[in-house]
């Protein structure tokens, strides 16, 4: 019965430790879990944030870009048009004879497309430095990203880190239970063994005592 009786707490112990070990691990797979979801949703939230910002960055610049380039282009053709123009108009005022109210009026012509030509020459020459600036911006926008994704990567990377160092936690856990539980036992196996060896001896003492039945039963009763 002593026997039945502490291999019945040994087992109801051995299961109330593997429902705790068991427990503890889901407890703490849980929060790994729940904190590895949480890195990868944060990370994947900042570089979409970073990548969309820097995506409307470059598609703007290459727009304005663009169209400054058409714009300058437009403005040489314009320059090259008027050059000729101008050229033209020149060699009619060699060439002609005409009075010189004709002459003079062709001359007031010419002056006021000359204005204008001066007008075309400076704008292209502003859009030319305005094409430089933008340039240079994108450029820096440009070295800003990969400094920017060279950070992301670094951060990638101590988040790799952070769960090898919570898998190894977890598997030092799990050792530490099961050392636990073999030292347990081995404990009852060395208190099981003393109890037999008890109940031997006590065995040995009740046959030599010679005492009545009636006197042995209440001595054993309170022994037990």
């Amino acid at each position: 019965e002593i026997e039945a009786k502490y291999t019945k707490k040994m087992q109801v112990l051995r299961d109330e430790l593997d429902l705790r070990r068991k427990t503890e691990i889901h407890e703490v797979e849980e929060r790994k879990n729940s904190q590895i979801s949480e890195l990868m949703r944060n990370h994947e939230k900042a570089f979409s944030d970073i990548k969309n910002y820097y995506n409307d960055i470059t598609l703007k610049n290459l727009v304005l870009i663009s169209l400054l380039k058409e714009q300058a282009e437009e403005m040489k053709k314009r320059e090259n048009h008027l050059e000729k123009e101008k050229a033209d108009m020149l060699l009619q005022n060699k060439q002609l004879k005409e009075p010189l109210q004709q002459a003079q009026e062709q001359v007031s012509e010419l002056q006021k497309k000359l204005a204008n030509y001066d007008k075309d020459k400076e704008a292209l020459t502003n859009t030319k430095a305005r094409l430089k600036v933008t340039q240079k911006e994108l450029k820096d926008l440009q070295w800003e990203h990969e400094v920017l994704e060279q950070r992301f990567s670094k951060v990638q990377e101590e988040r790799d880190e952070l769960y090898r160092k919570f898998t190894k936690a977890i598997n030092e856990v799990q050792q530490k239970t099961g050392f636990k539980n073999l030292l347990l036992e081995r404990k009852l196996k060395g208190l099981l063994s003393v109890l037999e060896k008890k109940e031997v001896e006590l065995s040995e003492v009740f046959a030599a005592s010679n005492l009545d039945p009636g006197a042995l039963s209440l001595v054993s009763h309170k022994l037990e």
